[in-house]
């Protein structure tokens, strides 16, 4: 159902035919471990014995009365006069007190920080654009979409696809508000707010601009103030009717975040003061209805992986703060998809201090120590989040690169892991020195079944030998098993960090994406790895040949997996893969392995002499 022309009371999205929710990629992964671990040791059972902007643009930009071109606006009350832009003579203390009776459309106002470009829109005082345009030291961009133009936070294709009052939404979408519209969910004005004219006024140093309309009942104001290179901005909005003010929320709807890639990843979030709770939500759990929460909040707003817009409160008192369900169509994706809305309020006057930027952890404690939270490191994130200061550290204060900060850190992590590791192996090279016993004990239970009794007294025996020797049948998964928490972190620190987001490393143009090559060097490297570790590592003395050749498709497995993985995840396994092999040959010449095969062999008998 439509929204509202005048802020949208209906606040509803009920979406029926919205997909169910999908299993996360963490829960992917494990049960593709798990997958394989059950090939790895059931096999043996079904086989014999023998298994993110260019230069400076002018400060305004026209374009089409509905404030994107080529879509329709809502039809003027009187024939619009020739577009102007009101700029203060001096920075205006708060709020204008005159009421006005705006009846025109004005360009675009285009406001210009160091790290933003933003598109303001007199129709319904909206914001119709918001670039991300901070650059790094050597004047590149920082934050790019995937079609390598700036990146722009506001669904360009969730307005509305009709001008008020609405037509039935195509293709299911929902007609939608631009974002900073104004949501009544008690007493509505008579005014469609969100889409008339405002008069605009301009601060004279171009980092602020205020918005007033009033019919003779109605007023509203609304104001928004930058700094020259900060993340964080200025928005009040004040509602009366007939000199009263009313209750109202500040509302972004249709979705957030980076629109070049597909599927939402946007939800709501909000720390509870007084729960001491970081709650975030998502379009999901908004399907049968808006859900508002209320209470003391540090902070609310919404998120995607890489960026937040999140709003802080500028005193402790009660904020009120509502999600919605959107269903909308995306520039990458014509059909049209469920994305998280918000909506925010203060009282009868709204004052927040906004951030909007990258989820950049330092930048987030330095505005609010709550605000880190906002990075969702996941269930691992006791050794995720260790895992992603160490690497940017070594980023920043050694090799300024972060895919060899990778590469230095996971020889680090197995160097630190080599003593466990070398009681595995000499654990793994017993078991293969066991194979002329084990020999004895196959050929005492030669041509049983899996179902004859005796098959599990043969079982028995060579687990009684392996006991004898100190030997973990189990040994040959541990490296995997001991690898598994720290591929999850890592999966992890490159799916949620704005600072991998973009991050280059040799042919590799984005360590948080897969290749961009026609054929992806780093996984087939990795299954090659893969391959020629196997073939170092010592086999158990019982393994089955049919089992053996099972694992050999292990590494193509893994490829397969690894194929469309984050470049850098692929990057920390392969480096791990060839520690490991390093390792593994050093200790094939040690006399640590010698001695290992030793002491296991059974003691010589005795010949006497006749």
């Amino acid at each position: 159902m439509a929204e509202s022309g005048n802020g949208g009371n209906s606040g509803s999205n009920n979406n029926p035919g919205q997909p169910p929710k999908e299993m996360s990629m963490e829960v992917r992964l494990l049960l593709a471990f798990l997958l394989m671990g059950v090939v790895m040791f059931v096999t043996p059972y079904f086989f014999k014995t023998t298994p993110p902007p260019g230069g400076k643009s002018p400060e305004t930009t026209a374009i089409a009365p509905g404030g994107q071109p080529g879509q329709p606006a809502a039809p003027p009350e009187t024939a619009p006069p020739a577009a102007t832009v009101e700029t203060a003579s001096a920075a205006p203390a708060g709020f204008p007190s005159a009421p006005a009776t705006p009846q025109h459309p004005l360009p675009n106002f285009t406001l210009d920080t160091d790290v933003y470009r933003i598109s303001f829109s007199n129709q319904g005082a909206t914001v119709r654009s918001w670039l991300l345009k901070a650059t790094d030291a050597k004047g590149r961009l920082k934050y790019k979409g995937n079609d390598g133009k700036p990146l722009d936070l506001v669904n360009p294709a969730a307005g509305p696809p009709c001008a008020p009052p609405p037509e039935p939404p195509a293709q299911g979408a929902a007609c939608l508000e631009f974002p900073f519209s104004l949501y009544f969910s008690g007493q509505q004005p008579s005014a469609k707010v969100n889409w008339t004219y405002y008069t605009q006024t301009v601060d004279p140093d171009g980092l602020g601009v205020s918005y007033l309309y009033s019919d003779g009942r109605t007023t509203v104001h609304k104001s928004f103030h930058f700094e020259k290179n900060s993340y964080l901005s200025q928005v009040s909005t004040e509602v009366t009717i007939d000199g009263r003010p009313i209750p109202h929320m500040i509302e972004w709807r249709g979705g957030f975040g980076d629109f070049t890639v597909a599927g939402p990843s946007d939800t709501t979030v909000y720390f509870d003061v007084a729960a001491n709770k970081f709650v975030e939500k998502s379009a999901s759990n908004a399907k049968s209805g808006p859900l508002t929460a209320t209470g003391n909040f540090s902070f609310a707003g919404l998120a995607d992986k890489y960026f937040a817009a999140v709003f802080l409160p500028e005193s402790n008192g009660v904020t009120e703060f509502v999600t919605f369900a959107d269903t909308v169509r995306t520039p990458s994706e014509e059909k049209p998809q469920p994305f998280a809305g918000a909506a925010i309020s203060g009282g009868e006057t709204n004052r927040f201090e906004l951030f909007l930027g990258p989820k950049d952890v330092d930048l987030l404690k330095s505005i609010n120590p709550k605000l880190e939270q906002v990075v969702d490191f996941g269930f691992l994130s006791i050794l995720a989040k260790p895992l992603f200061l160490i690497v940017n550290w070594f980023n920043d204060h050694a090799v300024h690169n972060f895919g060899w900060s990778i590469v230095v850190v996971t020889i680090a992590i197995n160097f630190i892991l080599f003593p466990l590791k070398f009681s595995n192996m000499k654990s793994m090279r017993k078991m293969q020195a066991l194979k002329p016993q084990i020999d004895v004990i196959n050929a005492k239970y030669k041509n049983i079944k899996m179902t004859d009794p005796r098959a599990g007294e043969k079982q028995q025996e060579v687990m009684d030998l392996y006991k004898k020797n100190g030997v973990n049948p189990m040994g040959g998964c541990f490296p995997m098993l001991l690898q598994l928490p720290f591929f999850f972190a890592f999966y992890r620190v490159f799916t949620v960090s704005v600072e991998m987001r973009g991050a280059p490393w040799l042919w590799v143009t984005d360590l948080s994406q897969p290749e961009d090559l026609p054929i992806r060097i780093l996984p087939i490297v990795m299954i090659a790895t893969q391959f020629l570790m196997q073939k170092m590592t010592p086999q158990a003395a019982n393994t089955d040949p049919n089992q053996q050749k099972m694992m050999m498709f292990m590494p193509l497995i893994f490829g397969f997996m690894f194929y469309k993985f984050p470049s850098g995840l692929v990057l920390y396994y392969l480096t791990s893969n060839l520690v490991q092999i390093a390792q593994q040959w050093f200790f094939n010449r040690t006399e640590s392995a010698i001695e290992a095969a030793k002491s296991v062999e059974p003691p010589k008998k005795k010949i006497g002499r006749k």
